[in-house]
This record gives structure tokens, sequence and C-alpha cells, in this order.
């Protein structure tokens, strides 16, 4: 078991139970093997967002200039990008409010 510590195995021979307030579980999955930090998930985000719309930029720009006739493949690219704007903003719109609850909290 996690966490079950040398005083919590002594504690168990002696009374015969495990008080659950007493034992402190620790985690089975480290920090290190936990994967990116919710910060480096919201960069890549963000991230993703831009290359759309730079992609959606470029075809738009090809589209004006006359380097491209494909209308249909911009409007499509166009698209994705107000899309993932969209999304983006909703996730921030939820982080900004949790982050409220959370301040309103009483310690």
């Amino acid at each position: 078991m996690d966490g079950f510590t040398i005083s919590n195995a002594n504690r168990f021979l002696e009374t015969g139970s495990l008080d659950n307030k007493s034992v402190k579980l620790e985690p089975s999955v480290s920090t290190k093997d936990a994967g990116p930090s919710f910060a480096d998930t919201l960069k890549e985000a963000v991230n993703n967002v831009n290359v759309l719309h730079n992609e959606s930029d470029r075809k738009a720009q090809e589209l004006a200039t006359g380097k491209s006739d494909d209308i249909a493949g911009a409007m499509i690219a166009q698209e994705k990008a107000d899309i993932a704007l969209r999304a983006m903003v909703q996730v921030r719109n939820k982080i900004i409010d949790a982050y409220q609850e959370i301040m309103k909290m009483q310690v």
C-alpha cells in the first residue's frame, strides 16, 4: 500500500485496525510521471490557435493576391480558426470563473 509507513504498520499491529484519519496515503504517480503541467497545456493550446489563425491569414492573403483560387480552402481555414478562438475564449472564461470562486473561499 502506498503511504503505509512503519509507524502506521506499528499502530496496525498494536491496535489491530487502521484509523483512516491517521493514515496518509501517498499518490501512486509522482509529479515527474504526471505529464505536462496545466500551464504547459494551456500554452500549447494558445499556440495551436495562433497557428490556425496564421494559416487562415496566409490563405486569405493568397486568395486576395491571386496566388490561389481555393475559396473553399480559405473559408474552411477561417472557420477552423474562428471555432478554435471561440473555444479558447470559453476556456479562458471558465478559468477566470474558477479563479474567482477560489478567491471567494474562506480559509
